[in-house]
């Protein structure tokens, strides 16, 4: 007898909240329960296992008279816990291919775009699913497929589903994929097949399936042989269990789990290497009487398949890590899995820092943040503490006073610290949101900080003069003037290009109003005591503000000036030196 065998594909379904994953999970797992004889669908923990018979009933002349090795597809059916796409296995994801489900009528919403972001990330196959097609006004419910689908509907339905579809491959175009409707696609290794679907009519559902079969048979069948061997697992959720304790529930990708195996789990130091008290298995829907008795204790199970598992010691193990049988070879498999569950990174001592719930939404949010050049000093996995924000407030950088917090809580003690400092904090269940919100809020804090800061120094200026706008020569002067450069304050010394002080801005003024500041293409007047126009100053002339030496030096320092403040800096500079050779040295 051989010792490999090819087991059923991972299936993942991605995409954003009420988009239809759910839905979409349920009609599959219904449409099948209705079609199998007694058994043929199995629960798992954390996922539904459709058999190849199952989905030949469901998907009917479409999947007739073809042949496949594959025994089925292994759904995972936690749609709800958002890290499962992040799941890894190998390095890669633990889902062999993937559905990601686009509201045809809604588009690309955060969730879809951070979906695609991982599914690039681990190079996960996937199709998409435009879902509710039923919701188009003027739909009508066809039995026919595909092209035939589209083609029976009335002429404004038909551009209707243009017009999205389009849309569509547009924003995937602009993601890197080239994209399609399913039935016009010749090769899937360069094109991405998209197949309309309602999860509430249930149109379209065998399509989907027949093409996921199709794909993960022709192009996935070499990496599904796997080996008799001891099992290899990745951890999907570590939960209390009443009279069990902590449980951990797994997704096992290769191999045999036996009750009698040693294991090695990740955790966020060392793995822990513990004895299996029991494997558990959801009994079937329709036998649940008691709620204490909801799973059965079995010796064995083979990959792939969710089972849970309870063993002594597992409190600091957390979701995302490996797990693997440890009878043989422990201090290798130990390191290994130390080596899979170590995130490497480059750290910054003046970073932010990073907290989410799993190996891989840490992975997935270092991954994010450094690709937009954030820096980040500490990464760790698990709930914000009162430590995480004294650390954040410690940081010198006000802009780095950071954390992301993905997927978790905040503690109450934190939460009282957080309000005493000027931390900003960034939670969210979509890591593309809670970028989107950090960009916001660091646009925002950094000119506040410019503004905090230029303000503590004489600013560059360059003014010309409007000679049809003299409204008085002296006493002081009041003339209207253009702020060619930079920009001019109350109190500011005026100087001519020859480094002469030729007065000091005693008031400017913005449609009769009075005003602190005028900057760079503004047109004002203003007042200048000690000069006299047509005296020391021309009607036309470019004036310059009179910067002090420490200003100007700590100016050229800071990065707190644009291109053309800098230049004008640099002008400063050369009057100065014209009568002070050192001047700002």
């Amino acid at each position: 007898m051989s010792s490999s065998y090819i087991r059923q594909p991972i299936v993942s379904v991605l995409g954003h909240v009420d988009h239809g994953k759910t839905s979409l999970l349920d009609y599959i797992r219904g449409s099948t329960v209705v079609a199998r004889e007694s058994g043929a669908i199995t629960q798992h923990i954390g996922a539904t296992e459709v058999p190849l018979d199952a989905l030949k009933t469901v998907c009917g002349d479409l999947l007739k008279g073809k042949n496949f090795s594959l025994p089925g597809l292994l759904f995972i059916d936690t749609p709800g816990h958002h890290a499962f796409t992040t799941l890894r296995s190998r390095g890669g994801s633990l889902a062999d291919i993937a559905i990601l489900i686009i509201d045809i009528t809604e588009g690309f919403k955060p969730q879809t775009f951070e979906s695609v972001n991982i599914l690039k990330q681990y190079k996960t196959p996937f199709i998409i699913a435009a879902n509710k097609i039923d919701r188009m006004s003027g739909w009508k419910k066809h039995e026919t497929f595909g092209k035939n689908r589209i083609e029976s509907q009335n002429t404004v339905v038909k551009n209707m589903f243009d017009t999205y579809l389009y849309d569509m491959i547009g924003t995937l175009y602009d993601q890197g994929f080239q994209a399609d409707l399913y039935y016009k696609i010749n090769d899937f290794r360069k094109t991405l097949g998209i197949v309309p679907i309602s999860s509430k009519t249930g149109e379209g559902i065998p399509e989907l399936l027949m093409t996921l079969v199709g794909l993960a048979q022709r192009f996935l069948e070499e990496r599904l042989y796997i080996e008799k061997g001891p099992a290899k697992g990745t951890v999907l959720e570590v939960k209390e269990e009443v009279g069990l304790g902590t449980t951990i529930d797994t997704i096992i990708y290769n191999g045999v789990l036996r009750n009698t195996d040693l294991i090695a789990v990740g955790t966020k130091g060392e793995p822990v290497v513990t004895t299996i008290k029991a494997l558990l298995k959801p009994k079937p829907m329709d036998e649940i009487r008691d709620p204490r008795e909801r799973f059965d204790s079995v010796k064995e199970v083979y990959a792939a398949c969710g089972i849970k598992i309870s063993c002594p010691n597992l409190e600091y193990v957390v979701p995302g890590a490996p797990f693997r049988v440890c009878n043989e070879d422990r201090e290798a498999i130990v390191k290994e899995i130390k080596k899979q569950t170590t995130i490497e990174f480059n750290l910054d001592e003046q970073g932010i820092i990073v907290k989410a719930d799993t190996i891989g939404s840490l992975e997935a949010l270092i991954k994010e943040s450094q690709d937009k050049g954030i820096e980040i000093r500490k990464a760790d996995i698990g709930n914000v503490s009162k430590r995480d924000i004294t650390e954040a407030d410690a940081t010198n950088d006000p802009l780095k006073k950071v954390i992301f917090a993905f997927n978790v809580k905040i503690l109450p003690e934190a939460q009282e610290e957080l309000e005493k400092t000027q931390v900003a904090l960034f939670k969210h269940d979509v890591i593309y949101t809670i970028m989107e919100l950090y960009e916001e809020w660091y646009d925002k804090a950094k000119a506040l900080l410019e503004q905090s800061r230029r303000q503590k120094f004489v600013h560059p200026g360059m003014i010309k003069l409007i000679p049809e706008y003299v409204f008085r020569v002296s006493h002081p002067a009041i003339v209207g003037v253009r702020v060619l450069t930079g920009r001019i304050h109350q109190d500011m010394r005026l100087m001519r290009e020859d480094g002469c002080v030729v007065g000091r801005i005693k008031g400017i003024q913005s449609e009769n109003q009075s005003v602190n500041e005028a900057k760079q293409g503004e047109e004002v007047a203003i007042s200048i005591e000690g000069v006299t126009i047509g005296r020391q100053v021309k009607s036309d002339e470019v004036l310059f503000t009179d910067i002090p030496e420490a200003d100007a030096k700590k100016l050229k320092e800071m990065n707190v000036l644009n291109i053309d403040e800098r230049d004008l800096l640099e002008k400063i500079f050369d009057i100065k030196r014209k009568t002070e050779k050192f001047w700002g040295m």
